[in-house]
């Protein structure tokens, strides 16, 4: 039963910071478009204490609770209290501990945070970042070889963030504008190493963003062609012409998201490295 018509409380409970906890549970919640949670996040719950808080709030603001608390005392008493409230509680991590431990046979280590371990993983994304924010729109063109992509594509096509999204994923990426009247760097199109990406997105949708930019920034002129709907189409073509004739593969950013967009990315990078090794 919600708590009010089209919103509902969603108690979301880590004992880390919560990252998995948010994104399984905002996925979930994104398939009810017409009821909205109202998330109460609770991260690094470690101690009784602590906890003692949370159960506090969840009796104040009864709603849904998902959890991701490897302490077996500290879960126990969380599902104890749900049950008396009559609330719904559940482990996200339960059910996938447990079949990894029915299939590996082996117990897990009950490792608070574990994914976040300060291994070589960890420095080779933040390796990643450092690099992809010195070669952002366009900056040090002189090293791209050392890239593993390089994101090409007119304004707004959404080349940083996905530039950033790859990187914390441990992509270095480094992302050239393509702009009206100034020719691409002959370094770019003479690129070996790096896998490069178009990005484009129609017109409309283009002259859209620019125009909320240039409102955002008080610097709107209708006569400008920047959201000039024809110069724009022929800035997203000559785009396209360009990747077509270097043959780099190019991908329609127009109702995709950053996660779907680096996704695609990163699907075209696995067969590219897959090619090369075969």
């Amino acid at each position: 039963m919600i708590s009010a018509p089209g919103h509902f409380h969603l108690h979301l409970i880590s004992d880390s910071t919560g990252e998995t906890l948010i994104t399984v549970a905002r996925a979930a919640a994104a398939q009810y478009s017409h009821i909205v949670p109202l998330e109460h996040v609770h991260p690094l719950v470690r101690t009784q204490k602590q906890l003692d808080r949370v159960l506090n709030e969840i009796e104040e603001m009864p709603g849904i609770v998902l959890y991701t608390l490897l302490q077996e005392n500290l879960a126990s008493r969380l599902e104890d209290k749900c049950r008396a409230l009559g609330l719904p509680c559940l482990s996200i991590l339960g059910p996938v501990l447990h079949l990894l431990q029915a299939y590996l046979g082996a117990k897990s280590t009950h490792k608070v945070g574990a994914q976040h371990t300060l291994n070589a993983e960890y420095f080779r994304r933040i390796d990643a970042l450092n690099y992809t924010m010195m070669h952002d729109d366009g900056q040090l063109a002189d090293d791209l070889e050392e890239a593993d992509v390089v994101l090409i594509g007119v304004s707004r096509t959404s080349k940083t963030p996905t530039s950033i999204y790859l990187a914390n994923r441990g992509v270095k990426t480094a992302n050239i504008p393509l702009v009206p009247g100034v020719p691409l760097p002959a370094k770019v199109e003479a690129l070996k190493n790096p896998l490069v990406v178009g990005l484009y997105a129609t017109p409309e949708r283009i002259v859209q963003i620019r125009q909320n930019r240039l409102l955002g920034l008080r610097a709107h002129r209708d006569d400008d062609k920047y959201i000039d709907q024809q110069s724009v189409a022929e800035e997203v073509s000559a785009s396209r012409r360009l990747c077509a004739r270097h043959n780099w593969p190019a991908i329609d950013v127009t109702r995709r998201s950053i996660e779907e967009t680096a996704a695609a990315v990163l699907a075209l990078l696995t067969e590219r490295r897959r090619h090369l090794a075969s």
